[in-house]
Order: C-alpha cells, then sequence, then structure tokens
C-alpha cells in the first residue's frame, strides 16, 4: 500500500529538502546487505573544482551529505533539533559571559579510521587549515566555506584533550557554526595545510569510512557510487543502525523514481520533484512510503550589483515589483514549495515579510514609476542564467516562468542560459552573470545563516554588494543574544534594507520529501534540524 506520511516540526525539528536523497534494493545492493540511496547530486573535479570532498572546499548540500558520515564535528545537531550536543567532543561550553570563549574537551580514545591517535592539535590544525585556505586561495576558486569560521581569533590546546575557541566578537551562533563539516577534523597525514586535497578521498574519524568509484568525464572524473561502511575505529555519540550504505547517482529525478519502484534502491530523498511527489502522491505503489516534512531550502535571484545593466538600484526593485511569487510556485512546485518574502524562511525566529510589506501585489505600473524615475530606458535587457542539473530539471520551467513574468510587462526584454553546476558555479564566483538563480540548505537553523552567508563580510556569493550598516552593526548586534527573540529587532532591520537594495531576491521555500521501501526504518529521522542527511538512522525491517 502506498503511504503517505506527514512529520510535524515538533517531531523534526525544522527540516529541509536539503540533503542528498536515498534509494536501495529490494534487499539487493551488495551481498551484504547495504542499504542503497539514490542520489541526484553530481559530484565532478574540474580544473576549478579540484576538491569536491575537502572540507576546505566543499560548500554545498551534496558533498557536505558525504562529510557529515565520514568526518566528525566536535559538536553536532541533534536529529530532533535544538542545540548542539557533543560528538567527538565529551563537552563543550562557552566560558565566559560574553560568548567570545568557547572551549571544548575531547572524548577519551578518538582515533582516525587508520587507527591513528586523534587528538586537540589535530582539531586545532584542522580549523586553522580552513581558515589559512579561505585567505589563501583565489577569488573565484573559492567556496566561501571559511567565513563561517571567520569569528574565530585563535584557537588554544591544553594538553592532548581540551581545545579552547578565542572569538573576535560575541557570536551565540558560535556552537552551531562548529557542527558544520568546515570545523571536521581531518588526518593531518593525509591533507596539507597550505593545498586543497584533489580527488575524492576522505581520511577523517567520522562514523563511516567511504569508497568512491568514478568514471572519466571532460576535464576530470564524476562520481557515480560511493559505498560508506561502518568505521571500526569511530567513538562518538552514534549509533549506527546499518553497517553499510551504498550510494548511487541518478542524472534526474526520473530516474531515480524508477529505480525505487523497481525495487533497484531502497530511500529516494534528494531531489524527488514535483512531478515524482504527485505520481506517488495519487498512485498506489505497494510497499513505498512517501515522508513529508516541513523545509527550510530557500530558491532565490541574485544580482550583481556591479554589472552594467544591474547596478541600478530601480531595475532590481523594479523586478521584484513584477514578479509574482505565487503564480511561480502554483505554476511549477505546486504543493511542494510556497512563497517566500525574505532571505529567512517563515520558520525561523526572527522571519519578517520585507519584500511583501515594501512591494505589496505584483504591479508593472509601480515597477515603471520606479525605472522611470531613476532615468531607465525600457525595455531593459538582461540574461538569467540557472543551472540545469544541480536543483533539479524542474528548474529550467521555473526560469522560463520567471522570464515570461518579466517579459510579459513590457518593462523588460530577457533571455534564460542554463549551464550545468561544474561550470555554472565557478562562473557565478567569478562574476559572470548579472543575474542568476540560487538555492540555499542552511548550514544551521537560525536567522544568522540566511543572512550572513549573503550580506555579510566576505559573503559565499563574492557578491560587490556591501552594506556598513548590516556588516558593522546589526550582524554583530544580533550575534550578541543568546535568545534569538531578543535578536529580532537586528534582524528585522537587514531584510528591510535587503528588501529596498535588493542585491538578493527570495522567490520560494521547500519542503522535505522522502521516498521509500517500506522495510526500510528510521525515514522519519534521515534529515535533521538542519535538513542534513543522518545514513546511521536508515535500517532494514520487516515491510508490512
Amino acid at each position: 500500500m502506498n503511504r503517505k506520511t506527514l512529520v510535524p516540526a515538533v517531531a523534526v525539528g525544522l527540516l529541509a529538502p536539503v540533503l542528498a536523497a536515498c534509494g536501495g534494493s529490494d534487499g539487493g545492493g551488495d551481498s551484504d546487505d547495504a542499504i542503497v540511496i539514490g542520489t541526484t547530486d553530481a559530484f565532478a573535479t574540474t580544473s576549478k573544482v579540484p576538491a569536491p570532498f575537502d572540507p576546505a572546499y566543499s560548500y554545498d548540500a551534496g558533498s557536505w551529505n558525504v562529510l557529515r558520515q565520514t568526518v566528525q564535528t566536535l559538536v553536532m545537531l541533534p536529529r530532533g533539533g535544538g542545540s548542539p550536543e557533543p560528538e567527538a567532543a565529551e563537552s563543550c561550553r562557552f566560558s565566559d559571559n560574553m560568548n567570545k570563549r568557547y572551549e571544548c574537551t575531547l572524548r577519551s580514545g578518538l582515533k582516525f579510521s587508520n587507527g591513528d591517535d586523534l587528538t586537540a592539535k589535530d582539531v586545532k590544525f584542522s580549523i586553522e587549515r580552513v581558515r589559512h585556505l579561505g585567505d589563501k586561495l583565489p577569488k573565484d576558486e573559492n567556496s566561501g566555506v571559511a567565513d563561517l569560521l571567520s569569528g574565530i581569533d585563535t584557537v588554544e590546546t591544553v594538553g592532548d584533550d581540551k581545545v579552547v575557541f578565542h572569538l573576535n566578537a560575541s557570536d551565540a551562533t558560535f556552537p552551531q557554526k562548529l557542527a558544520t563539516p568546515a570545523a571536521g577534523i581531518v588526518n593531518p597525514d593525509s591533507y596539507e595545510k597550505g593545498k586543497l586535497r584533489a580527488g575524492f578521498q576522505v581520511d577523517a574519524s567520522g562514523p563511516y569510512t567511504v569508497e568512491i568509484e568514478t568514471k572519466q568525464v571532460d576535464g576530470g572524473e564524476e562520481v557515480v557510487k560511493s559505498v560508506f561502511s561502518k568505521n571500526p575505529n569511530y567513538k562518538g555519540s552514534l549509533e549506527l543502525k546499518n553497517d553499510k550504505i551504498e550510494m548511487r547517482n541518478f542524472a534526474s529525478a526520473g530516474s531515480m523514481s524508477t529505480a525505487l519502484k523497481d525495487g533497484d534502491i531502497d530511500v529516494m530523498g534528494r531531489t524527488i520533484e514535483p512531478e515524482q511527489i504527485k505520481d506517488f502522491t495519487e498512485k498506489d505503489y505497494d510497499g513505498i512510503e512517501l515522508v513529508e516534512m516541513p523545509g527550510l531550502e530557500i530558491r532565490y535571484l541574485g544580482f550583481d550589483t556591479d554589472a552594467p545593466v544591474t547596478e541600478e538600484k530601480a531595475v532590481r526593485q523594479a523586478v521584484a515589483q513584477v514578479v509574482d511569487r505565487s503564480a511561480l510556485v502554483s505554476e511549477v512546485y505546486g504543493p511542494s514549495a510556497q512563497e517566500l518574502y525574505s532571505l529567512v524562511p517563515s520558520s525561523i525566529t526572527g522571519h519578517t515579510n520585507s519584500f511583501s510589506n515594501k512591494y505589496r501585489d505584483p504591479s508593472k505600473e509601480k515597477a515603471a514609476a520606479l525605472l522611470n524615475k531613476a532615468g531607465v530606458k525600457t525595455p531593459v535587457k538582461f540574461t538569467l542564467n540557472y543551472t540545469t542539473d544541480h536543483y533539479g530539471a524542474v528548474t529550467k520551467k521555473e526560469f522560463e516562468v520567471l522570464r515570461d513574468q518579466l517579459n510579459e510587462s513590457g518593462l523588460f526584454d530577457v533571455d534564460i542560459k542554463g549551464k550545468p553546476w561544474k561550470t555554472y558555479l565557478p562562473a557565478e564566483l567569478a562574476g559572470k552573470y548579472s543575474a542568476y538563480g540560487m538555492g540555499w540548505f542552511p548550514d544551521f537553523p537560525d536567522a544568522d545563516n540566511f543572512i550572513a552567508p549573503f550580506v555579510g563580510e566576505g559573503n559565499f556569493l563574492n557578491s560587490p554588494y556591501s552594506n556598513d550598516t548590516i556588516i558593522n552593526t546589526l550582524i554583530p548586534q544580533s550575534r550578541q543574544e543568546a535568545d534569538r527573540l531578543a535578536a529580532a529587532d537586528s534582524l528585522k532591520r537587514i531584510q528591510d534594507i535587503v528588501a529596498e537594495d535588493v542585491p538578493i531576491l527570495p522567490l520560494w521555500q521547500g519542503k522535505t520529501y522522502v521516498a521509500a521501501r517500506d522495510d526500510i526504518t528510521g525515514v522519519e529521522w534521515v534529515l535533521n534540524s538542519s535538513s542534513n542527511m543522518l545514513l546511521w538512522e536508515l535500517g532494514r525491517g520487516i515491510g508490512e
């Protein structure tokens, strides 16, 4: 019997469709009955992306989905949401009342997967390596992941088992940043301080080791399968409910869905597109369950505020005034998404509908007035760029709708152009696009992580947009507040400034869906409150 299960936010925290999907065989996979997982995420090496799985470079949902299984962090977010809990650490805490000194004591007996001892010096090396490479890498080759650790002044070790982080300024969100793969602990014997580790190898202390199977593609290699095996030297807080997971890469959500129906995979999640959601909801596929969870994924348009066509604020404001989010969601995503009027999702503390408050309903008349007042000649001609594969094939339809909305106003002459992610992202980081589409899967579920990466110092988009009030006053103010409700005023002001300047145009936020065969247990826990895949939660039970 086909079933649709709704998992409430109170049960799983605030979940989002962020991580690689799963699929598995009908008792298949390897002979040892590995749970087989399908994903549409593509992992490839190129001259601009030589190290997809290096914590000093990796900064996208799919690659983090690999690192979270293999690289251990001092703390981690619990599966049901809430504050970070110790993982490689035995305990962690702020040791002052200003949230500027954070200390962790390591568990005893920690080892890397090869059996080498793991000490406080290895933690210090790993953190400082990410920060060093963040400063050293060229801008068009820098993913921006090091910005998560930019608030650290110094890292101190006390003996073999204690690490003390001295911060530049108060930051109540620092423990959540330590829970990301950016702060993952790697073996210094396998990673150079001044150089990225090319390829797909991972040597760390997480719950699994991984073996990667690749194929040759133009300009590099591409992953076709990843096999995660239980790490016999792992010592942490997690209880693994399986010994092996096999992750297979699919070219499309459609082919992954077919594999699930045929019994070739056990679970599919990232990316389940609207077509598959409708299919699993309306049809009866024996032995398959679709699980729906609240989501924190967002999609948005970014603008190069130095590009000739989009440097004029009135142009960006006019786009914001014309775009009809309701029609976009209805035509493309249906019930799997909802309109978003701020960078911060509606379920996150500190959210305010800044774009709705400023622009109200879509209006070509108001947009024309904005352009006319600024002396901008119409139609304004530019290209909307998007990635053809990173967020699924449905992205093309989304950008066709956006193009048509803008062109039908008579104020714009927009065309669209798509590229695969492996060339799209480097081009965006190099400032090749005046307007482009991107998605965001949060590093941790806090308003700060929907703001600072976009408009903070050293933003991960390499955007030239900079606002002194946001960077030097409002973000620091908001980070002083351990009670996030107390940070609401600062967060609201930031969102209002973004709505006025429009360096980013939020479009929609999504829900999370996972489809699995009914003999797979733990599906309801496979995503945590920051939308990270927790493969250790999956087990094989008895189907109905």
